[in-house]
């Protein structure tokens, strides 16, 4: 025994110096399963294999943060599946074991991998897709859990996908971009804009506030919204850092810079003289996902952020998971209106010339465990219903592309025509998308009841809380409205009050009609307590909601985001 606690020391100081701290006996259980399966692990294959949906997961290293919590490394990725060591200790509280759970992607990296390798296999076949110039859609989605590394993938992301794209397009009518888009013929512009709060804020023009809106033909708009024109890839990357910046972020308990909103990057690609859409590349960057229990201690601020954020991302899988039969029927609905992202983002499940990429972010923490599973269920149930994979050959111009991104980079769909008829027949969709998502919502928190005993409570609960984060949102932002116009009209009435206060007091007035003065007064603030009313009635009817969300808001702190 003596022997065996001087080799546990000896073993824990290497493992400290090796910058790996934490349980010394479940480190080695880990060092033990990943070196009788090192084997196991497959070559990526690159430019064989191209999908409509395409799922990735990239493991993080771990960081200072987590070696002063004496956290040790959990998570082992080998393509395409990754593991995730739950440590765990027997009936007796003394023996310890490790809980393995596998789950298989398209591509799995783990610390040692690069973003340039995360990108050549998520994201270049996409660029190359939106440069063809049919009109084509591409979606990139960075998801996880909030310090995971998913802001920091997709930035370097982008700044790839700037290089690529002004790239492909100096090759028009090469082998590289053969009767694509081409830098004469084609107009460069980007958008940025973010969701918070169920609000859509411009971050290229000052935060303006954008509405979102569906014709009767069933087209998407963000009114309002901004492009800029870029002719360089400087242009753009100084454009996106600019927006980059100025996104919504918040300290939480699981994040000191968590990012609070959903931020959408917009590359698009048009025609130079008719300005018609040729391709359109959205790289998603999703607000960073927390489970109840890290938000017990927030304030309503961060709930309804926390519940926006999670609604949304379960109604953004539900859209995914219904494209499964989007290619082969259409009876299958796409509940794309349940939240304002899915419904931004509609082109990208609605157009037949669209395709998506989703990478999954993942610490690697043991303390990070029930978040890791959380996210790797949430990337598993879209993968499962994955649409039939299409199948292109690779090209000697994309092994020279990759030749270029190790020189260069370190240094550095149709319109849809799927519509609604009418505003009767938007709003029975709506209700639709609601109730499908309700459903969706109570599923997932039964599947997650049962794989964890420990958080109980009532389904139909938090799909209210949930609907009163809705309307809470909905509330607030006809109250803001209301009392703007409210101002306004009463910057008119008190203008109108001056006029009428000079015709009776000014300088020269000899012969003055007082009756009319007391009868336009009178009327004046008749209307000015009519409108003070209408806010004071808004105002109760907001209070309402606030009230409501901090009662159920008691109830549900416990649960887990999707």
């Amino acid at each position: 025994m003596q022997e065996r606690k001087l080799q546990r020391a000896s073993e824990e100081q290497r493992n400290l110096a090796a910058g790996n701290p934490g349980d010394v006996d479940f480190i080695g259980l880990v060092k033990k399963w990943r070196a009788a399966h090192a084997d196991s692990a497959k070559p990526i294959a690159t430019g064989t294999k191209v999908d409509r949906i395409c799922i990735c997961v990239r493991k993080r290293p771990i960081n200072d943060k987590e070696r002063k919590k004496r956290d040790h490394d959990s998570i082992t990725c080998l393509h395409p599946n990754v593991w995730v060591h739950n440590a765990k200790l027997r009936v007796d509280g003394i023996t310890k074991y490790l809980d393995h759970n596998s789950f298989g992607f398209d591509c799995a990296f783990d610390e040692g991998n690069s973003t340039e390798d995360v990108y050549r296999h998520s994201t270049m076949h996409l660029v190359d897709f939106v440069c063809q110039g049919r009109g084509c859609r591409a979606t990139v989605f960075a998801y996880g859990q909030t310090g995971s590394g998913k802001t920091y993938t997709m930035n370097a992301i982008q700044t790839m996908v700037a290089e690529d794209i002004f790239l492909l397009l100096s090759k028009h009518g090469s082998a590289v971009n053969e009767g694509g888009c081409s830098i004469e013929d084609t107009t460069v512009t980007v958008a940025f804009f973010e969701l918070y709060g169920g609000r859509v804020q411009d971050l290229l023009n000052n935060r303006h506030r954008l509405k979102v809106l569906e014709d009767g033909k069933g087209e998407v708009v963000v009114s309002g919204l901004e492009e800029f024109e870029v002719n360089d890839p400087k242009q753009l990357l100084e454009l996106i850092d600019s927006a980059n910046r100025k996104r919504t972020t918040h300290a939480t308990e699981a994040n000191d810079t968590s990012s609070r909103s959903h931020a959408i990057c917009q590359i698009l690609l048009r025609d130079s003289e008719s300005s018609k859409l040729r391709g359109k590349l959205s790289l998603v960057d999703l607000a960073g996902s927390e489970r109840g229990s890290d938000t017990k201690s927030h304030n309503r601020q961060r709930r309804t952020e926390s519940s926006e954020i999670n609604t949304s991302l379960l109604a953004l899988k539900e859209c995914i998971r219904a494209l499964d039969c989007g290619g082969r029927s259409a009876v299958r609905h796409v509940p794309y209106r349940a939240s304002k992202l899915t419904l931004i983002l509609k082109d990208c499940f609605m157009s037949g010339h669209a395709r998506t990429s989703m990478i999954a972010t993942v610490s690697p923490g043991a303390s990070a465990v029930d978040h890791t599973l959380n996210t790797l269920r949430y990337a598993d149930r879209i993968k499962e219903k994955k649409v039939d994979d299409t199948v292109e050959k690779s090209t000697e111009s994309s092994t020279a592309r990759k030749t270029r991104q190790n020189q260069q980079i370190q240094s550095s769909s149709a319109e849809a025509n799927e519509g609604l008829d009418s505003d009767h027949q938007n709003q029975i969709h709506l209700e639709d998308d609601l109730d499908i998502l309700h459903a969706s919502l109570i599923k997932n928190n039964e599947e997650f009841s049962e794989e964890n005993s420990t958080e109980e409570s009532n389904a139909d609960e938090v799909a209210q809380f949930h609907r009163t984060v809705k309307s809470l949102f909905e509330e607030e932002e006809a109250l803001l409205n209301l009392h703007m116009s409210i101002i306004q009209e009463n910057a008119e009435l008190l203008t109108e009050e001056g006029k009428l206060l000079q015709g009776v007091q000014g300088d020269g007035i000899i012969d003055y009609d007082i009756d009319h003065y007391a009868s336009r007064l009178g009327s004046i603030l008749d209307r000015k307590a009519y409108l003070i009313g209408l806010l004071k009635e808004k105002l109760t009817s907001f209070h309402s909601q606030l009230e409501r969300e901090e009662e159920l808001s008691k109830k549900v702190v416990s649960l887990p985001t999707y």
